[in-house]
Formats: structure tokens, sequence, C-alpha cells
């Protein structure tokens, strides 16, 4: 049932890639991805933890309520649980509430982690699971995530948000792995993932966009529970005449989904944010507390700011004036004000309030954005004039990136910035330490203890 003869000279790309991921050990994984998949633990926590505080997940936790979610799994931060599947909802959206948790950027822009370490952790309460296992779930899942990705080039294009789409891969495939799926299995896994695969970048700036990692992660705990009881889908998801790479995006190639799989990691490329915003805007911020700090003049005395960016960067970011916090995460002159002015770009700067402040409308009124299409996706260039004069900043490479990357002290304090919010300071400190030796511990609970 749900065999599929392959032809001669027939590839069959998302068995290939299930059938090498299912055969994948931990020995197999070098120290440098084990510590990325800790550093990619460590910052979801954080991200999550601190979205909990949000509004938003109390409406989604109260609805779910409403239809009676069961007591299974721990709920981030608010001292409850809900069923598998729900907690990983919740867990999934607060992860990714505040868009400040990792983004990749090798092909695809994609938040991989909040999908994929939601459903890992719900799916992790079953029974006893190993931290090893836990780990290596993390890396194949992650991995499945970006080379669907890569396959489908043109997907972002066609105005997917490719955090839910995307991540329904990487849930499924994470999930299915962590479950120990045979290679048919996870192939099946990725088809009912692929099947429920949605998102819309309509909807940024709204409650919904990280709603899309929720349901990608508890969707794709779905699929692979499915998959383990036999239910079915076409073994050709990816690649297929009517495929996800095909239907999802105007060019597809889906070898992508095997060339080096198993010897590189695309965890290992992954990026963090310093900034609480989208992450296309973070070379511009980079720019303009660059230009804060150097004090060149007082903000009254500006005559106008101009910024040069990625054409990317005005097609994802281009509200001019911003309505909410959530709204203003996704506007290149809300950044650049507020950069400027504050010298920061956390939290605070991307609040109802600080949207609203007159005094950041009236930078954002002097700021003029220009696409630059020789500039790369992690580059910008900004100028500020003034009485006759300029200052001009470029940065050659965004903090956080792959080529400008955050240290794990940088992270460390990320999280106990975000995690001691809720939890204190004490438990955090214990929370981070365990992450970095998590290998070392017998089973994940006693991580998930700490975290409720």
């Amino acid at each position: 049932m749900g065999m599929h003869i392959r032809q001669v000279g027939e590839v069959a790309y998302t068995e290939d890639f299930a059938k090498i991921i299912s055969e994948i050990k931990f020995e197999d994984l070098s120290a440098q991805t084990i510590h990325a998949a800790k550093r990619g633990l460590l910052d979801w926590l954080g991200c999550a933890l601190i979205g909990s505080k949000h509004s938003t997940p109390d409406i989604l936790i109260a609805t779910l309520l409403e239809n009676a979610s069961s007591e299974q799994s721990i709920v981030l931060g608010k001292r409850r649980r809900l069923s598998f599947l729900d907690a990983a909802l919740v867990n999934g959206q607060m992860g990714h509430i505040l868009d400040f948790d990792d983004t990749h950027m090798g092909g695809v822009v994609l938040h991989a982690s909040s999908p994929t370490l939601s459903a890992l952790m719900s799916e992790s309460q079953r029974k006893a699971t190993s931290p090893r296992d836990f780990l290596l779930a993390y890396v194949c899942g992650f991995e499945a995530g970006v080379r669907v990705g890569q396959s489908s080039p043109e997907h972002h294009a066609g105005g997917w948000h490719l955090t839910g789409t995307l991540g329904h891969f990487a849930a499924g495939v994470a999930t299915g792995k962590l479950i120990g799926l045979d290679p048919q299995q996870l192939s099946h896994a990725m088809g009912i993932a692929a099947t429920q695969a949605s998102g819309m970048q309509q909807n940024r700036g709204t409650m919904c966009k990280s709603f899309h990692a929720g349901r990608a992660a508890s969707n794709g705990i779905l699929s692979a529970r499915l998959a383990l009881k036999g239910f079915n889908s076409s073994l050709e998801i990816v690649e297929g005449k009517r495929g996800f790479s095909r239907i999802y995006s105007a060019r597809s190639e889906p070898s992508k989904m095997v060339e080096n799989l198993g010897v590189l990691w695309e965890i290992d490329r992954n990026g963090f944010k310093p900034y609480a915003c989208g992450v296309v805007l973070h070379p511009a911020i980079d720019a303009m507390i660059e230009l804060h700090c150097m004090k060149a003049c007082a903000l009254e005395d500006i005559d106008k700011i101009e910024v040069s960016v990625h054409p990317l960067v005005l097609s994802i970011t281009g509200t001019q004036a911003p309505t909410s916090g959530l709204h203003s995460k996704f506007s290149i002159y809300h950044s650049v004000a507020i950069a400027l002015v504050d010298g920061q770009a956390g939290l605070a700067q991307y609040s109802d309030e600080r949207v609203l402040d007159l005094g950041v409308e009236r930078i954002r009124q002097k700021i003029k954005v220009h696409v630059d299409e020789s500039l790369g996706r992690d580059q910008a260039r900004a100028s500020i004039f003034f009485k006759g004069k300029h200052k001009e900043v470029f940065i050659a490479h965004a903090t956080g990136t792959i080529d400008h990357p955050m240290s794990d002290q940088d992270l460390e304090r990320k999280f106990l910035s975000n995690a001691a919010e809720v939890l204190g300071v004490k438990v955090a400190s214990e929370i981070a330490q365990m992450v970095w030796s998590l290998d070392s511990l017998q089973d994940m609970s006693t991580l998930w203890r700490l975290c409720e």
C-alpha cells in the first residue's frame, strides 16, 4: 500500500532523503553540529518563554481548553499542560510570536526551530527520551525544512510564509526520526505533512504569522504518528509532477534534497537574531546603531536619512506607517528610526507604545529607502544628512549571520534576558547550563521540568 515502482533511470528524491535520514546516528554528527543544535535549542527556549508573556497565546489556549484539550504536555512559562498536539501548537506560536527566533538564510529565509523544537518537546514527553535522540531528531528535521526550501527556489516569491509551509516538513521529519520511523514511513510522514502545509505572507504583522509555526509543529507530530500507524501518502511528495517543489514554486530543483546529505548539515549555517524583528532588517539596524553611537548630531538637526538595502527588504518590510508592535516588526522605516533614536532594537522597540511615539514618527518621515541589487541580503548602507554634512556607514555582514555570528556568550545573554523575565535568574541560569551539557543527561524530562 503506497508503494511506488521506480522506473529505470528515475530518481526518487523523497524516498532517498528518507532512507538516508532514517539511517543517520548521533555518532555520525560532528561536535560542531551537536553544538549548533544546542545553540538552537537554547535560543528557541528563551524566545518561547518570553513569548509566553504575549497576549496572543492566551487566546489560543482558552480556545483549545474550550475543546477539552487534555493535560499531557508542558506549555512553556504557563504552568499548565495541554494535549501533545495542542501544546506543540502553543509552544510553536510562542517561539515565533516576537520574531526573535533563529533564522536560516542559506537559500531560504526559514525559522526552522520553532516548529521543529516545539514538536519534539511534546513528543519527547510521551516516554523517556534521551537528549542524544532529541538532538539528532532536531538536526534531521532542520535539514528537511531547509532542503525542501532549497528544492523550491521560488517558493517564497509565491507569497508563502516558509516557516508555515517548510516547517511542516521539519516537524514531521523530526518527530518521525524521534519515534523511529522506517524509510517508507518517513516518506509517508513527509507526504502527510506536505498536504497540510500552508501559511501566507499576507498575514505578516498579525497573530496568524506565529500561528503558522505552531500549526506546523502540531501537524508535524500528527503526520509522523499517522505514518507510524500505516497512514500513507505519495512517495514523491517533493519531486512528483504535482509535488511540493512543482506546485509551490515556479522552479523546481529536487536534487537539492540529497546533495551532500549526511555530510553537510544545514543547522551548522543557522543564524540568530540580536534584534526582535524580521531578519532582513538587521543590516540596516546595525548601520543605524553604529550611527547612533557616533553621536554625529542631535536628532532635531537631521535633514534626511538614506538607507540602501537588498531588494528583498522592501518587498517584505516596506510598511511606512505601522499601527502596532507586531506590525512594526516588518517596517524598515520603524526599524531604522528606533535603531537611530534608541541605539537598540530589542523587544521594547517593537511595542505598541514605541510605534505610536511622536518622536519616532518624526524620524520615520525623514527616511528614504533605496533598493540596491548589488547588496547581499546581510548588507546595508546608511547615511544621515545634517547641516550640510553627512555620515555614512556600510555593513558587510549583519550581526547574527553565519559570516558575523553571535557568540555562545551573546546567545546565553539573550537567553537569560528572555527567560529570566518568566522563570527568574536562578532557574534561567540552570536551564542554560543544562542545555550546554545536554547530551550528558539521561532524559529530556529533567530539562522540561525547569521550563514550566
